[in-house]
């Protein structure tokens, strides 16, 4: 066979092997995102539980939560002040100096009516595996409403009750589109977290054990 001939082959394998794992990565995606679809509700047909579990999104300037993590707080706020849950986990990466992100959830909460006995911060929540996973093992929670915007529930949702956590999800920005980017990357983020899942990856952080959050 001519250079030019095995050239256009091995090209051909490559554009193939390439497709192959477009394709695999895709539905691996859409089975994640499907697994607990129907676990996501609408705030105000939340079932009761234990605690609800808030993922951070960053600060603004000031050390104040950011827009998106204000909107998964203030739904947060709406199911404990309709009796939805008894308590607020607020789950915050603090990894960075000068960057407290759950004393700045823990403060927007309690500023709003929530008691401070109410809440309750995990302060190594660095992703959301991290974030699931410590709820169950460290929090000891085996029931709770996830509160995040709805492109991020279905992988959330799919973790926490892949670690034990019987989750129910509520859409923060219910009614809202969800912008693109956010769709790309939660198509790669669902892979990884199944992967996290299946290999039983351990958190980044298992100490300093909190008050036991209410069962």
């Amino acid at each position: 066979m001519k250079a030019g001939g095995t050239s256009r082959v091995w090209v051909r394998r490559s554009l193939g092997l390439l497709g192959l794992a477009v394709l695999t990565t895709l539905a691996l995606s859409q089975f994640v995102r499907l697994r607990y679809q129907g676990r996501i509700v609408p705030l105000t047909e939340a079932p009761e539980a234990p605690l609800a579990l808030v993922f951070g999104a960053g600060l603004a300037p000031g050390a104040v939560p950011s827009p998106v993590l204000a909107q998964r707080l203030d739904a947060a706020i709406a199911l404990w002040r309709q009796g939805k849950v008894q308590a607020l986990l607020v789950s915050g990466d603090n990894s960075a100096p000068f960057h407290d992100e759950t004393r700045a959830m823990r403060r927007y909460v309690v500023e709003r009516g929530v008691p401070d006995a109410a809440v309750l911060g995990d302060e190594a929540g660095l992703s959301t595996y991290d974030s699931c996973l410590r709820a169950h093992t460290v929090f000891g929670a085996n029931r709770a409403v996830l509160v995040t915007q709805r492109f991020h529930l279905s992988r959330a949702l799919f973790i926490a009750n892949s670690v034990g956590i019987d989750a129910w999800g509520v859409a923060a920005d219910e009614g809202r589109a969800t912008p693109w980017r956010y769709t790309l990357r939660e198509t790669l983020s669902r892979v990884l977290a199944l992967g996290m899942v299946l290999l039983k990856v351990e958190p980044g952080s298992l100490n300093s054990r909190p008050p036991t959050a209410p069962r």
